[in-house]
């Protein structure tokens, strides 16, 4: 771990606020983590973020540094060429931290516990320059939600790739196992979602934005089926709430209503697209993991009751 050590001059100055002044491009929400870690101190001390300086005073800053915890990356790596990467995400990994500081200050993602872009920071540290945004996320996954995962390796794929998440020209398949068995075989929930006023977790609602999601059912429990999703449009927690709000929530999902499961049975399988570069339909998958595999095998042989859903909405719902 790299250390620095400053010998503070001038007027009365919190100690924050002088680490951005330190010319490392800190951002003010960095330098107080900086501190909250313990990797930026005063006179040898742990200090709060509020500290004021003194003339004389001096300030030790450690870089975040690899440890342990952030190998692994390349375990992940399904597919890679020159212009991007697809990744199998793990479920219970968040794919960056919640502060915003590390998109202007990459080495934040080494701070807390350990993300995909601290994964991809230590792995290929080149992806937080050359004008790459983001460590060259072009989407993401929930933290408990497995599976596939692209990432551009520079500016150019980046803004191509980005651009087909937004314009709904990407094909995006899911496996996911839900409580209860869809009457049909096949169907289509047309439903908007948004987050009312007053309410923090996004759910189907009338003024919400448009979402389409489509499914069919694979495999069949013991009141529960395993089934393929397309996502026609890309809502936060679309797939999540749609189920739910039909009365098949995902097994394992607490937030909306979800029997218990060993861990989430949600997981990205495959995405077409044209390639960024030349242009050729590409299909990329990421096998179901053995963990999805033994919880499913687990779940379907018993009983599972969908948590109860009321709703009251404009929305439709198609079945085939």
């Amino acid at each position: 771990m790299k250390k620095r050590k400053l010998v503070y001059s001038g007027e009365p100055r919190r100690l924050d606020v002088f680490l951005t002044e330190t010319g490392e491009n800190f951002s003010r929400s960095f330098a107080r983590r900086l501190i909250e870690e313990g990797l930026a101190t005063a006179n040898g001390k742990l200090r709060k973020p509020s500290f004021v300086l003194n003339e004389g005073d001096s300030v030790e800053i450690a870089a975040p540094g690899t440890d342990k915890r952030q190998k692994g990356f390349e375990d992940l790596v399904l597919f890679e060429d020159k212009s991007l990467m697809a990744i199998a995400k793990p479920a219970g990994l968040a794919v960056h931290p919640n502060a915003a500081g590390w998109e202007t200050n990459p080495q934040a993602v080494l701070l807390g516990e350990p993300t995909l872009v601290s994964l991809i920071y230590t792995a290929r540290p080149e992806l937080a320059k050359g004008g790459i945004e983001r460590l060259g996320l072009v989407h993401r996954l929930d933290r408990d939600t497995s599976g596939l995962m692209l990432l551009a390796k520079n500016a150019e794929a980046q803004e191509v790739l980005t651009a087909g998440f937004k314009e709904r020209i990407m094909e995006k398949k899911y496996i996911g196992a839900v409580a209860g068995i869809p009457a049909k075989r096949t169907g289509s929930i047309d439903a908007p979602i948004g987050r009312a006023s007053g309410f923090k977790k996004i759910k189907v609602w009338e003024y919400g934005r448009e979402a389409l999601t489509e499914y069919s059912v694979k495999e069949k429990g013991k009141g529960c089926a395993l089934l393929e999703i397309s996502p026609k449009t890309g809502r936060t927690n679309q797939i999540r709430i749609h189920l739910a709000h039909i009365g098949h929530p995902i097994m394992g999902d607490k937030l909306y209503g979800g029997p218990a499961a060993p861990r989430m049975l949600l997981h990205s399988f495959s995405l077409v697209f044209a390639h960024p570069v030349t242009g050729k339909k590409t299909r990329l998958e990421a096998p179901l993991p053995e963990d999805f595999m033994t919880a499913w095998k687990e779940v379907k042989g018993k009983a599972v009751k969908a948590a109860a859903v009321k709703v009251k909405t404009r929305s439709r719902q198609r079945r085939g």
